[in-house]
């Protein structure tokens, strides 16, 4: 059985087996929880998201996938990477942002991994509402059939502990 726990801080600071990298299609870095990472985890991450382009993600990691590289200089030993939906008014993609839980829990069973920080995709610039966010990943984490022992959430704000919070209680 997965334990779940909820921890406000910096992912690029977790010790874990897999952080998870809300990451835009492209690979290459960008903003928020995936500029972190690259930042704190040095040139050997953008170095793998690299040969991924230049291998089997040409056109870029479709939304909701995921895909793993190694962690440079995190103190993780993987970083998988997935790609949140944005969020919509008029079209749910709540399926979408599911799979990008899912995804992730099946890359690190692949892996190995004991243990995966997630952040709360999609919530930031992709502006998908934080309590609706929250429960998609709560929900989708509760029913995956997963070897991971254990799934932190880590928060940035108190705003997003508070959500996943109430909900893993």
């Amino acid at each position: 059985m997965t334990t779940i726990t909820v921890v406000k801080g910096d992912i690029t600071e977790q010790h874990v087996d897999a952080v998870v990298n809300a990451a835009n299609s492209s690979l290459l870095g960008g903003g928020g929880v995936d500029g972190a990472i690259h930042r704190r985890g040095g040139p050997e991450i953008l170095a793998a998201c690299r040969e991924l382009r230049a291998s089997h993600y040409g056109k870029g990691l479709p939304t909701g996938k995921a895909v793993a590289t190694t962690a440079g200089e995190l103190p993780a030993r993987w970083v998988i990477h997935t790609v949140g939906p944005v969020h919509s008014g008029s079209e749910d993609r709540s399926a979408l942002l599911a799979s990008c839980y899912r995804e992730s829990l099946a890359e690190a069973d692949a892996l190995g991994a004991a243990s995966v920080a997630f952040p709360a995709i999609s919530t930031g610039v992709y502006r998908w509402p934080l309590d609706d966010g929250a429960r998609i990943a709560v929900e989708t984490v509760r029913a995956a059939r997963s070897a991971v022992q254990e799934v932190r959430f880590v928060l940035f704000d108190d705003r997003a502990y508070e959500a996943f919070d109430a909900l893993v209680r």
